[in-house]
């Protein structure tokens, strides 16, 4: 298994979140121009910082599967496990949400079901590690990954909420 695997966060999720980023924008643009209370202007600078910070990191994050390891690609910074020096994978479940934990001696990796084709991820992932390292839970997860949603269904709702606040302070229902 020498060919290497990407995964990238689903862009179903990024989608509405980069929208979500640019109507908040849009939103703060419009507030300076109308001369809004600097209180109002601040919250929506506040709210804007940590939609930036998640869709930047999200953008850029992808896992790739190599022949020797598992390479976990952020903003800025990068790690690297190998598939032999593995000691354990184990699952951590919270609701829809999944956390695979791949630990080699004292570094780890933790992948979520938040990338694309999670289940292919967990598969080929699996079929690479030494069986030995992969515990009970994580065998029945792999059986059936779960796939989340909701975090898709929330940023739409947050978009169709925040379009209908820009489109009332661009005059609308007057």
């Amino acid at each position: 298994m020498s060919t290497k695997q990407i995964y990238y966060i689903r862009r179903s999720f990024l989608f509405p979140l980069g929208l979500l980023l640019v109507l908040t924008g849009a939103l703060f643009v419009v507030c300076l121009f109308r001369g809004e209370p600097t209180a109002k202007l601040l919250i929506l600078g506040l709210f804007m910082l940590p939609i930036t910070v998640l869709f930047v990191e999200s953008a850029f994050r992808r896992t790739l599967l190599t022949g020797d390891g598992v390479i976990a690609v952020k903003l800025l910074r990068k790690k690297e496990l190998k598939y032999a020096e593995m000691t354990a994978v184990e699952t951590v479940s919270v609701r829809k949400r999944v956390f695979l934990t791949l630990c080699a001696g004292d570094d780890f990796l933790i992948i979520s079901n938040a990338y694309a084709n999670f289940p292919r991820l967990v598969q080929s992932l699996l079929a690479r590690v030494p069986a030995t390292a992969i515990s009970e839970e994580t065998r029945q997860m792999a059986a059936a990954p779960p796939v989340k949603s909701t975090d898709v269904i929330s940023c739409w709702l947050a978009v169709a909420l925040l379009a209908f606040i820009l489109y009332i302070q661009l005059g609308g229902l007057s």
